[in-house]
């Protein structure tokens, strides 16, 4: 790229007119050095992160749509234990972001995009691999979702990466567009996985069809049972992207080197953003072998003990662990939790993206389970959900409008926050999930004890297209309340944390919905939702919008 800024020392142009990746002097809130030099190379990165976060969501997310189809095809596994697998990739995902804040420091931006992006390709792979062979245990499953959270802790890399780039007044615009449409990943995993199933895009090397054994469906309807279906693709189809994209992040992307001075060559790079992850796999590991039921775990600790657990046992693995360089970050870091703002926006980033994530995971095999069976009672008086409903909804064709709806509308969320505040937007789409969550709970409960449930599947929709849309807007109203609180050096760790504890809610709600849905009683789940809702938006009031507000209205 050329550079022709007088302005600049020669040693600072050198760089990019020989191709380095590796930039030495950067200075975004320069005007002069902004257009002339740091504009093209700002959009440049923004570009690539795009998709590459795109894909990051895509793999985290599909075992949302996966376990749909193991349902259809008739894998030997119970409801319950299918939900287990969004739920192992959604704490996944959640505890690799706890580390993923740290690696743009350590590592630098274009290294640490480019093997982050590079290593969904073992997931996508060994998905791909297990998902031909119906007969192989739960583990084998069990592991390819937990090894797939590493999409879901791209994000948090990603958007500190980003923020680097751009000047302060543009971080709104860029962040938006980075993260809306990085979400828009999950729409696209909930549209592409369905539609490459239904052929042999990769011949002999993809392996053989199997069978639906109950009807499915794709974004143009339903597909019947009895259809050759190539479930494997789910995971391999990711290749086809994933390949170019990680060339595309190297060749095309670059280390600031006033964020990370300290990174060493490439080799020195991977080595740390490794180990960083590899250190977030083991609490998750040993906290999901507490939490799974036998015979994969002990089942001994509950989910609402599983999560703390998890937490506390992340930050101190890297903070004892962490040694030279990393170990100054990671206590820097750490400075956040004195802040009761931190705590106070984590809770609200819940509501927001927790509730997104959460519900996108969970949606797909929620609807299977409701409206793809005809809900009727025995000789004794006793409900029955094992009846297929052969007047059932595509499924797969209706569950990607709503985080669809929810990521596109995610910048306009910010944009309006921009104007009337981030807490005023929070407070209205707290009131609004409350109410819509009671409405879906209660269009749940008549689903389930009915013969007909499929009558319900229009209110059911609208009202869980409310709720992705609110949690969408209050995303983009959060991220700008972080960014009016915290000062540039915490607000990167701030948001990488919420981004973090929100992101449970990829492992919270599948749990909940689906142990309520075991339970017959599916409305509770959404119910308890709605008060975790109601209780947010008392404390936004107290925390920016009372009259003696911490924080005026940000």
């Amino acid at each position: 790229m050329n550079i022709t800024n007088a302005t600049l020392k020669p040693a600072a142009v050198a760089p990019h007119a020989s191709g380095c990746p590796d930039i030495a002097d950067w200075r975004p809130e320069d005007n002069a050095f902004w257009e002339s030099t740091g504009k093209k190379i700002a959009y440049r990165n923004l570009w690539i992160s795009v998709p590459a976060l795109l894909c990051g969501f895509a793999v985290w997310g599909m075992w949302g749509i996966i376990t749909v189809q193991m349902l259809n095809l008739g894998f030997p596994f119970t409801q319950a234990e299918l939900f287990t697998l969004t739920a192992i990739a959604g704490i996944a995902g959640a505890t690799m972001r706890i580390p993923a804040s740290f690696l743009i420091r350590l590592a630098g931006g274009r290294n640490t995009i480019f093997l982050t992006t590079a290593m969904l390709l073992a997931p996508a792979i060994g998905t791909g691999i297990v998902l031909q062979h119906k007969d192989w245990p739960l583990w084998a499953f069990q592991l390819m979702a937990l090894w797939s959270g590493v999409g879901g802790g791209n994000f948090a890399s990603s958007m500190s990466n980003i923020s680097t780039f751009f000047p302060k007044r543009l971080q709104g615009t860029a962040l938006g567009l980075n993260a809306g449409l990085g979400n828009a990943g999950v729409t696209a995993m909930q549209i592409v996985i369905p539609l490459v199933m239904t052929v042999g895009i990769f011949g002999a090397l993809g392996g053989e069809p199997m069978t639906l054994t109950k009807d499915s469906g794709w974004i143009f309807g339903k597909i019947a049972a009895g259809t050759p279906t190539w479930i494997q693709n789910a995971g391999l189809a990711w290749v086809l992207s994933l390949v170019p994209l990680s060339a595309l992040c190297w060749f095309g992307m670059n280390n600031l080197k006033t964020v990370s001075p300290d990174t060493g060559n490439p080799l020195i790079a991977f080595t740390k953003i490794t180990y960083l992850y590899t250190l977030a796999f083991v609490p998750s590991i040993f906290m999901l072998y507490l939490y799974l039921p036998a015979p994969t775990g002990l089942g001994v600790i509950n989910m609402w003990v599983a999560i703390p657990l998890d937490i506390i046992a992340a930050l101190l693995v890297m903070r004892l662990a962490a040694f030279g360089t990393m170990k100054e970050g990671v206590a820097k870091q750490f400075a956040i939790f004195r802040d009761k703002h931190t705590w106070s926006m984590t809770l609200l980033y819940i509501v927001t993206f927790g509730s997104f994530i959460g519900f996108s995971m969970a949606l797909p095999l929620s609807m299977k389970v409701i409206f793809g069976v005809s809900h009727v009672r025995d000789a004794a008086g006793v409900m029955q959900h094992a009846l297929n409903n052969p007047n059932a909804p595509a499924v797969l064709a209706y569950a990607w409008i709503g985080p669809f709806v929810g990521a596109f509308i995610r910048p306009v969320g910010g944009w309006v926050s921009d104007r009337v505040g981030g807490s005023i937007v929070t407070q209205i789409i707290s009131a609004v999930m409350a109410v819509a969550s009671l409405g879906v709970g209660y269009v749940m409960m008549l689903a389930y004890e009915s013969a007909t449930p499929e009558q319900y599947f229009l209110p059911f929709m609208l009202l869980f297209v409310v709720l992705f849309a609110a949690s969408g807007i209050g995303n983009g109203s959060t991220f700008r309340t972080i960014g009016v609180i915290f000062d540039r050096q915490q607000a990167g760790p701030v948001l990488g944390w919420t981004s973090a504890i929100a992101a449970y809610g990829a492992f919270i709600a599948p749990v909940v919905i689906g142990t309520q849905i075991k339970a017959g009683t599916p409305e509770y789940a959404m119910y308890g939702f709605a008060v975790f809702y109601a209780l947010c938006l008392i404390l936004n009031w107290w925390f920016y919008l009372r009259r003696n507000a911490y924080v005026k209205n940000p």
